[in-house]
């Protein structure tokens, strides 16, 4: 079944470089950490900013409004954006 995401609009946060500003889209996380990731302030049209990446890319540091958090970088895969 082909991805219904359009490649050149849309991507996963965890595929995004330090410094970029993004939007999100959708979650395609299960309802345990999709209430986690709304619980941090991240919905749909949320302004996020990926701050930084540890070592080998297994965390990312990003900024929603005032609040800094670190995600995993499967739950990163698990939020599509797109760039704004």
């Amino acid at each position: 079944m082909p991805d219904k995401r359009d490649s050149n609009k849309t991507k996963r946060l965890s595929d995004c470089k330090k410094a970029c500003v993004v939007k999100v889209t959708k979650l395609y996380a299960d309802s345990e950490l999709k209430q986690r990731l709304i619980s941090f302030g991240i919905i749909k049209d949320a302004v996020v900013e990926v701050l930084e990446y540890a070592p080998a890319k297994s965390t990312i540091e990003i900024k929603v409004g005032k609040m800094r958090i670190a995600l995993r970088a499967k739950e990163a895969n698990q939020i599509e954006v797109e760039k704004i």
